[in-house]
């Protein structure tokens, strides 16, 4: 097992957009593609046949997915029967805030030392990369962070969250060898971490087919290779999705919480799609809480979910 450290990185500039302006940007292609559709519409108090045709045509196009695009609809008409102040635009916003709202997590460190956070999800969905945005993230707040490549079948995976740990200024523990066995490298890695008092460590899984059940049960083993060296972890299961990948990250979603228990969602990519009305079908559907968002190239390029910021910029 090889340790790596890296010195400190040079101080970056935060941007100072709020939190509005943000989504508003990050969600400015799904927000066209949908407002293209509905047009002068959203500015009516009432809603007519030919009215929910396109809204239908709208969100289906963003994928909402059927089920909850017919749940927003019916919800938006009937706050505009009960509120005669509001536009369609303003109940279409209440009602995604509402479906939100109800799916929704924090992404903080806890109280235990080191508090241990799995990264899963299909490949080239971008849990490196965030990986190490969130490092860089904590480790300006003065956080001891540790990475742990536990991905050894991806060709250079190891080196990408190498170059990753550089920038943030943060250690990365990784295997000898290719093809390492995952769990060994985690059990390694986590006795490493308790060694170098770190407090948070991240574990970069490697990407795996939701429909490959060897994969899925390797993550299991991963999962309670990390209970048995640090107790009540993995404290946090990010499950990484693609934006761009719309509904499918929908099927992702279940089988991966068939296999460990996930404790949130980063949506990543979704400032390049026009998609990222799955959100909504996620929440709607599954109900699983979303913690963070992916709205940017850049390193600070991501947020904390808010429900309300999103929903206004799917339609403001």
């Amino acid at each position: 097992m090889l340790f790596r450290s890296h010195g400190p990185r040079r101080a970056r500039v935060i941007s100072t957009m709020n939190l509005w302006d943000r989504f508003r940007s990050g969600l400015q292609r799904t927000r066209e593609a949908l407002t293209s559709v509905v047009g002068a519409a959203l500015g009516r108090r009432t809603v007519d046949a030919a009215t929910v045709e396109q809204l239908e045509e709208a969100l289906l196009g963003a994928d909402v997915g059927p089920a909850t695009t017919d749940r927003l609809i019916a919800d938006a008409r009937k706050r505009l029967q009960r509120d005669e102040t509001i536009d369609l635009r303003a109940a279409l916003e209440q009602s995604a805030e509402a479906l939100l709202s109800g799916a929704h997590a924090d992404f903080k460190p806890g109280a235990t030392s080191p508090w241990v956070v799995l990264l899963i999800g299909v490949n080239g969905v971008g849990k490196t990369t965030f990986a190490g945005k969130l490092a860089s993230r904590w480790t300006r707040e003065g956080r001891r962070v540790v990475l742990v490549a536990a991905d050894t079948f991806r060709a250079a995976a190891a080196e990408q969250l190498d170059v990753w740990a550089a920038r943030a200024g943060v250690e990365v523990i990784r295997a000898g060898h290719d093809n390492a066995d995952p769990a060994a490298v985690v059990h390694d890695g986590l006795a490493a971490a308790k060694a170098r008092k770190a407090d948070i460590v991240m574990i970069d899984t490697a990407g795996r087919l939701h429909t490959k059940q060897n994969l899925m049960a390797e993550l299991e083993k991963v999962s309670r290779v990390c209970a048995r060296q640090v107790e009540g972890a993995p404290h946090h299961v990010l499950l990484v999705l693609d934006g761009t990948q719309g509904l499918n990250g929908l099927a992702q979603a279940r089988t991966f919480t068939q296999a460990v228990p996930v404790t949130s969602l980063a949506v990543t990519k979704l400032d390049g799609t026009s998609r990222g009305g799955v959100v909504l079908a996620i929440a709607g559907e599954l109900g699983l809480p979303v913690s963070l968002v992916g709205l940017g190239e850049g390193v600070d390029d991501w947020q904390a979910f808010d429900a309300a910021a999103y929903a206004r910029g799917l339609f403001e």
